[in-house]
């Protein structure tokens, strides 16, 4: 029996569609786009859901870091370690800064912010760590906030693929100066376009960032620092207060769909691990030695599938000018990680068809 095709992920409107829709009209009818009461509104809404005082938002998760950074006092000479195995914005984010990305290696399993390795990349001129929260995954941001500590550095987090989650019990972004989200559509929070926002305890910091995404700007057209223009439109942040009050809902689906992935696959498919309880799958990754062979197979049965990340930080050439180290535990997962279908849509007939799959694979690989 030919299956309908199973895509890796699935943006058209859901049960939250009529809400999207009166949000977007709200807007329209207002005729204030840019810096108004929806963005105030999703701000106050977020900071609370995320378990921080202030949130700010921005145009887009890139620019949430680059201000965050910005904002902390980070900037040209400075240093700023961040891991080899992420989507390429978090080391851009830091030269968009001034700063200079250092690349040091994830840990084997969890492929996150290795914390020995970290310590070892401080040098006189680091200033900040930026761990990621990977997939959905918290860093250890015990460890790390113990680099942190004991080399007086700053952390900020990149929380890009970790709405609501935790690291150790703790919201993710409220462990240091701040933590970066964005908004991007395929994100568990996602707009229907680019979107970012800073959430942070520090009144100071709010307020430096609410400057620098509008041109730096004290009031209107007095630019009294070099700011961008980085900022949430009202449309986006009304559609992501439509969809905000059903995320719990959907992140505790996705929990459910990945622990009948942990259930289903074979043994030749081995999940990254959860070592966190607050583990919010954004994805979920697995390894296979035959990625590639195994991505194909599952095209074949109409099973889509990408990869988070194919090409680790050190190697790609947009960062060779900082003479990055060689980082082997992420160039391993650069070359094993498979992300599977996984979002709040599936039910668990499409996990058993993904698994049934695999096995497939698995018994295509065993001579008979």
């Amino acid at each position: 029996m030919n299956l309908p095709p199973l895509p890796f992920v699935d943006l058209r409107p859901g049960e939250d569609a009529a809400d999207v829709r009166t949000a977007i009209d709200r807007v329209i009818a207002r005729g204030w786009f840019v810096l108004g009461p929806e963005v105030e509104a999703f701000e106050a809404e977020f900071a609370a859901a995320s378990g921080a005082r202030h949130a700010v938002g921005v145009a887009t998760g890139t620019d949430a870091i680059t201000l965050l950074l910005r904002a902390a006092g980070i900037g040209a000479g400075d240093e700023v370690i961040v891991p080899a195995m992420t989507a390429a914005y978090t080391g851009l984010a830091v030269i968009a800064a001034g700063a200079r990305p250092v690349f040091a290696d994830v840990e084997a399993e969890r492929i996150t912010l290795d914390a020995s390795a970290c310590a070892a990349a401080v040098t006189s001129k680091t200033r900040a760590i930026v761990p990621v929260h990977l997939y959905g995954q918290s860093a250890d941001m015990t460890a790390l906030q113990r680099v942190a500590q004991r080399h007086s550095l700053l952390l900020i987090e990149d929380c890009c693929q970790a709405h609501l989650g935790t690291a150790a019990g703790v919201p993710v972004g409220t462990t240091g100066a701040g933590g970066a989200f964005s908004f991007y559509p395929t994100k568990n929070l996602g707009a229907l376009g680019d979107g970012g926002a800073v959430i942070t305890n520090d009144a100071s910091i709010a307020d430096r960032i609410r400057r620098l995404r509008n041109g730096g700007q004290s009031d209107r057209y007095h630019h009294v620092v070099a700011g961008i223009n980085s900022r949430l439109d009202e449309i986006q942040a009304a559609i992501l207060r439509a969809k905000l009050p059903r995320l719990a809902a959907a992140t505790a689906r996705r929990r459910s769909l990945a622990a009948a992935y942990r259930r289903q696959l074979p043994a030749s498919v081995t999940p990254v691990p959860e070592l966190d309880a607050g583990h919010v799958y954004h994805l979920f990754p697995v390894r296979s030695p035959e990625r590639d062979a195994f991505q194909a197979h599952l095209r074949t049965l109409g099973v889509e599938t990408l990869i988070h990340y194919p090409v680790a930080l050190p190697q790609q050439p947009a960062f060779s000018a900082f003479a990055p180290a060689d980082c082997p535990y992420a160039a391993r997962a650069a070359a094993e990680v498979l992300s599977l279908p996984l979002y709040p849509r599936l039910d668990e007939s499409d996990i058993t068809r993904v698994a049934d799959a695999a096995r497939a694979f698995q018994k295509g690989r065993v001579p008979a």
